[in-house]
C-alpha cells in the first residue's frame, strides 16, 4: 500500500523505530539514510521530505529515546519514598540492560562521542548537565523530607549526585559490587547521606581543622 499524506505520522514513527533498530545494531557512523528507509519500508525520497540529512534523522531519534527514558525512569523514582532508595535504584536503572533506550543514549555517547555532538547538539550531548537537571527535583524533596539539610546549594548537590551516580553505574571497584543493590544502598548510607544532611558549613570548619598532635 503506497504511502499517503494521511499516513504521515504513522511513517514517522516508523522511521525513528528503525532508525533507533540500526543505531542499537550498528552505531551512528555505520548507520545510512539507505538503510533507514529500506528497514522503514519507504522510498529515500519520502524519507528525505521528514529529514534533510543523516544528522537531523538521528538527532530525532534522539530526542525520542531521552524523553521515553527519563519519563519512564521519573515514574519508577517518584513511588520511591526517599533520596537513599531513589539513588539506588537509579544506579540499577543506569545500568540497565544492553538494549535499553536509556543505556543506548549512554553508549553512543561514550562510544562515538563527535558524531553524536553533530547529531544531537551541544545542550544534548553534556550527559552531567542533564542528568542533574533530572535530580533536582528530587533533592528538592529530600530538602522538604528533611534528608538535605536546606544550607546546601541544591543546583550544586544535583550535579554532585549526577557525579556520584555516573560513577557507581560505570566504574567498578574492589570495595563495592555496584550491581549488589544492597551494597549501593550501604555505601550511599554510609558516606553520601551523611554529607548531604550535615550543614555544608560545618563539613567547611572541619576539613580545615589543624592535624591532631
Amino acid at each position: 500500500m503506497p504511502v499517503t499524506e494521511a499516513s504521515t505520522t504513522t511513517v514517522h514513527e516508523r522511521l525513528l523505530d528503525a532508525t533507533q533498530k540500526l543505531l542499537a545494531d550498528k552505531g551512528i557512523r555505520a548507520t545510512t539514510m539507505q538503510q533507514v528507509a529500506e528497514s522503514a519500508g519507504v522510498s529515500r525520497a519520502w524519507l528525505y521530505r521528514h529529514y534533510p540529512d543523516k544528522p537531523s534523522m538521528i538527532g530525532a531519534t534522539i530526542v525520542r529515546l531521552t524523553e521515553s527514558f527519563w519519563r519512564d525512569a521519573r515514574a519508577e523514582l517518584d513511588a520511591i519514598g526517599d533520596l537513599a532508595g531513589q539513588l539506588t535504584a537509579g544506579v540499577r536503572i543506569g545500568r540497565g540492560a544492553y538494549d535499553d533506550p536509556g543505556t543506548l543514549l549512554l553508549r553512543l555517547r561514550t562510544e562515538e562521542p563527535t558524531e553524536f555532538a553533530e547529531c544531537a547538539g551541544v545542550g544534548v550531548v553534556k550527559l552531567i548537565p542533564d542528568l542533574a537537571a533530572f535530580w533536582l527535583p528530587f533533592v528538592e524533596q529530600a530538602v522538604d523530607r528533611g534528608e538535605i539539610h536546606p544550607a546546601h546549594d541544591l543546583r550544586e548537590v544535583s550535579e554532585w549526585v549526577a557525579r556520584v551516580l555516573i560513577s557507581l553505574g560505570t566504574s567498578p571497584g574492589e570495595a563495592l559490587d555496584i550491581d549488589d543493590a544492597g551494597q549501593i544502598r550501604r555505601h550511599l548510607d554510609l558516606f553520601v547521606m551523611p554529607a548531604l544532611s550535615t550543614h555544608p558549613r560545618d563539613r567547611t570548619v572541619g576539613a580545615h581543622r589543624p592535624p591532631l598532635a
